[in-house]
């Protein structure tokens, strides 16, 4: 613990290491860009996967697409890495520290994840994460327990997309960067705001799929980001619902660029 201790307090101090970190978030929030525009086109009629499979196909079909996502997968992995020395380096209590430590680890694997994405689609692969989640599903339902299993999963993943929304609404985001005081401030609160209570909707819906998949024991159900989404048009004014979600997601992407700037980091 105490070499990586060592190895975090090292990567911590680098200032070409930091900036690359923060670059981490401009593509989290291109990404979210991507995958809002294209939650609203479906809202409108239009088609597209709105996940992060959807984003990096529209990534790669750019002129410069492989090499844009090998940058990405760069910047995520720097960023990942930053989570994750910010966890070896926690300081207080027990508890908190640990809790701090899981909560971090936890968001650099979600960063590592899309990074991984990133490189497959850099190199001319192609991941259906929606195939994925569903044969992942039907392994659980498979297992003793698998539907006690699968619904403590949808409810863990909706507990975070609550999580969101719970920091959207108390403005929690502010405790992790520096906003700087004068005329922007408003709008970069007003951006934390949206964004994180659009995202939070997003990943509870996704979350709530796999108990409805547990519930009908049916895997199918379990269709991640793009088919949360998608849910939402079964409900009264959905395509409205869907359209503001995908606003709120690009709006999460911008913030995010915005704290690429002002991260505590």
């Amino acid at each position: 613990m105490t070499s990586a201790k060592g190895a975090a307090r090292t990567a911590q101090r680098s200032d070409a290491f930091r900036r690359v970190a923060r670059a981490g978030f401009v593509v989290v929030g291109l990404v979210h860009i991507i995958i809002g525009a294209i939650a609203v086109s479906i809202a409108t009629g239009g088609g597209g996967d709105a996940d992060q499979d959807g984003a990096m196909e529209q990534i790669r079909s750019t002129p410069v697409g492989g090499l844009v996502l090998g940058l990405v997968a760069v910047a995520l992995v720097a960023l990942a890495v930053w989570q994750i020395a910010s966890g070896l380096l926690a300081r207080g209590k027990e508890p908190r520290k640990w809790g701090m430590r899981i909560k971090l680890i936890g968001i650099a694997g979600a960063y590592l994840v899309i990074a991984g994405l990133a490189l497959i689609f850099a190199f001319g692969g192609h991941v259906e994460s929606e195939t994925t989640l569903r044969a992942l599903s039907a392994v659980i339902l498979g297992a003793p327990g698998g539907i006690v299993l699968l619904i403590i999963v949808g409810l863990t993943v909706a507990g975070v997309g609550v999580g969101f929304i719970v920091i959207g609404f108390t403005r929690g985001f502010e405790k992790t960067m520096d906003v700087p005081e004068g005329p922007s401030r408003p709008g970069i609160i007003a951006l934390g705001i949206a964004g994180y209570i659009a995202k939070g909707i997003a990943i509870t819906v996704t979350g709530l799929l796999f108990v409805v998949a547990a519930w009908t024991q049916d895997p199918e159900k379990a269709a991640g980001l793009d088919g949360a989404l998608r849910s939402l048009i079964d409900l009264p004014q959905g395509r409205a619902i869907l359209w503001l979600v995908g606003v709120g997601l690009a709006i999460y992407g911008i913030f995010s660029m915005v704290r690429a700037r002002f991260a505590r980091m």
